[in-house]
């Protein structure tokens, strides 16, 4: 059984943050939280060998439709904005298979460094209106907020606690090859 290769053109692909989007969900209550960053890069250098993925998000960028609860998010309880401003995201070695995307990488949220396992798609390049090369590329992974210091909850009356330890991150991201 043959399999058809995705063809990434060698280069420097960026990120159109006008069209992108880059957001987590967290279990919180009876149902699902939401959120996602404003102010991001994200660059995927692509060679005849192979790919490498480096990402960075501004954590004073961060929305959830509601100015305290992102004051909250940017204190101390969570990412820390004032000592950590940035979260990092750095995959070498990513292997885009026909149109999936495995980048095994380090996570760096409130200055720790863990492993962390990104799948997703990717489309096939494209040439837009102006003459610009894009691809799109979907991706996902999900980490433990404690593992990195991010520890703020409260219990319910049953014991149990309101906010998930378990937290998705979503990346829908449209990038454009360098001239």
């Amino acid at each position: 059984m043959s399999t058809t290769q995705t063809k990434i053109p060698a280069g420097t692909w960026n990120l159109d943050p006008v069209h992108s989007n880059l957001g987590f969900e967290v279990g919180y209550l009876a149902g699902t939280f939401r959120g996602q960053f404003g102010d991001v890069l994200v660059k995927l250098d692509t060679t005849d060998t192979g790919a490498r993925i480096e990402g960075t998000v501004q954590v004073a960028s961060v929305d959830v439709k509601d100015e305290n609860l992102t004051a909250h998010l940017q204190s101390p309880d969570f990412f820390d904005a004032e000592r950590y401003p940035e979260l990092r995201f750095l995959a070498e070695g990513v292997e885009l298979d026909n149109e999936t995307v495995e980048a095994p990488g380090e996570i760096t949220i409130k200055g720790v460094t863990k492993p962390v396992e990104v799948t997703g798609t990717l489309s096939e390049p494209i040439e837009d209106a102006w003459g610009n090369e894009r691809l799109g590329l979907q991706l996902t992974a999900t980490v433990d907020r404690t593992e990195f210091g991010v520890n703020w909850n409260t219990p319910l009356p049953t014991g149990d606690q309101a906010l998930s330890n378990t937290v998705t991150i979503l990346a829908e991201l449209q990038l454009v090859k360098a001239a």
